[in-house]
């Protein structure tokens, strides 16, 4: 991996963390919240609490961060399949908002034990 390369993980990591922690506070709460369950928006909880962690490049914090993007990811893809218009939309960009921050946090993880 090319030296520019390396360097160029952790910023993509720390902007798809961001991007999918506003998108889950938003989609719970704003774009496409299920009926009376907008409560639902907590689960962007998590994501925001590694956010500090992983901008200062923690090693454990984006361990976590790789054990919990899967879990996103799949919430993502089940909702942008069984939702409809908006909701799966919303859903179908979270879900690769989320591929992208699971591939960057492995990268970035390969990258440093190289």
């Amino acid at each position: 991996m090319t030296p520019r390369a390396a360097t160029a993980w952790p910023r993509v990591t720390v902007a798809a963390l961001v991007a999918l922690t506003l998108l889950e506070l938003l989609w719970g709460a704003v774009l496409a919240p299920l009926p009376n369950a907008r409560w639902l928006a907590i689960k962007a909880l998590p994501l925001a609490l590694l956010i500090p962690g992983v901008a200062t490049g923690r090693r454990k914090p984006r361990q976590w961060l790789a054990l919990l993007t899967p879990l996103y990811f799949a919430e993502a893809l089940v909702r942008a399949i069984t939702e409809s218009a908006r909701q799966s939309a919303v859903a179908a960009v979270a879900a690769t908002i989320a591929l992208l921050l699971f591939v960057a946090v492995l990268a970035w993880l390969r990258a440093e034990s190289a």
